[in-house]
């Protein structure tokens, strides 16, 4: 199936009260976890990676070359509808290596910037970005994050929102609504009329960042609101290192040779039981953002 435009996802979404979920992934083995479980589901999948927790050195080097070929070879070999997403690059020329690798979708983590500065390098963007086809998503506002508190949250503005959305063209609004990125235990302090005023003010799809914190029992009314699309990153990790973790403690003592439990993609392989686990995951919140299913309609 050909690469579909993640703007496309994104509007079938917002207009059928669902969600599609960004899986964040790191290497082959995620990227695969993300693409089989919306397989499984038959649930259309935006498939990627993430620049905000990897050593930039290494995606300046060659990351954003070699994830954008491994995303893409699975996205266009993909049985759902897939868009492929670098997310939160950490410059413009990251951004801008990323659509030239392929990515039909990208995301410039510019947003603490200043108002000008930021809003210029969005609109940049854009114009970069649809020249080739390809969906920006911009961030209005600023999360808090757990791992660091020097990151102040600052709440996405409804008429700021406007004007910023007018200015630069963007394609997805990414929202700062009490949602904490890197969140390890607890759930979010959301504010859902916040929400509700800007999905009022703006027609875009909107984007939860901070997905594993955000409280389950908001999501179907952040649904309902224009949240068309969950980031989740730090869960996944987690699930997969318990999986790896588990895998490795039942190999020990056992006959297993280290070909088995490396890089296999048998049973005994630790990395794929890391995969497997984050899988399970990634189907449990497909389910919550009410998305099984959903490709039969593309």
């Amino acid at each position: 199936m050909p690469i579909v435009k993640m703007q496309r996802i994104l509007d079938h979404a917002l207009r059928n009260r669902y969600a599609v979920g960004y899986f964040e992934a790191w290497d082959l083995y995620s990227l695969e976890a993300a693409l089989e479980a919306a397989e499984e589901a038959r649930a259309p999948a935006i498939l990627g990676f993430g620049a905000a927790v990897t050593n930039g050195a290494w995606y300046d080097r060659n990351g954003v070359e070699a994830m954008s070929a491994l995303a893409v070879t699975l996205a266009q070999r993909a049985e759902v509808p897939t868009a492929v997403l670098f997310n939160e690059a950490q410059t413009y020329a990251q951004a801008v290596r990323g659509l030239a690798g392929g990515c039909n979708a990208v995301m410039l983590d510019s947003s603490h910037l200043p108002a000008e500065e930021h809003e210029r390098a969005t609109r940049d963007l854009v114009q970069v970005a649809h020249a080739l086809g390809a969906a920006v998503e911009a961030e209005l506002g600023h999360l808090a994050n757990a791992g660091d508190p020097s990151h102040v949250a600052a709440p996405t503005d409804p008429a700021e929102a406007v004007r910023f959305v007018a200015t630069t063209g963007i394609d997805a609004l990414a929202v700062a609504i009490g949602n904490v990125h890197i969140m390890t235990t607890g759930e979010a302090d959301v504010d859902l009329d916040l929400l509700e005023r800007i999905h009022t003010a703006v027609p875009l799809p909107l984007v939860i960042h901070g997905g594993t914190g955000f409280p389950r029992r908001a999501i179907p009314t952040a649904v309902r609101l224009g949240a068309a699309k969950f980031n989740v990153g730090t869960v996944l990790k987690q699930e997969f290192l318990a999986g790896v973790k588990a895998a490795a403690g039942d190999a020990a003592g056992t006959q297993a040779g280290i070909h088995a439990l490396m890089g296999s993609r048998d049973a005994p392989d630790v990395m794929l039981q890391g995969k497997l686990r984050m899988q399970d995951k990634i189907l449990e919140l497909m389910e919550l953002y009410g998305s099984i299913g959903r490709a039969a309609a593309f």
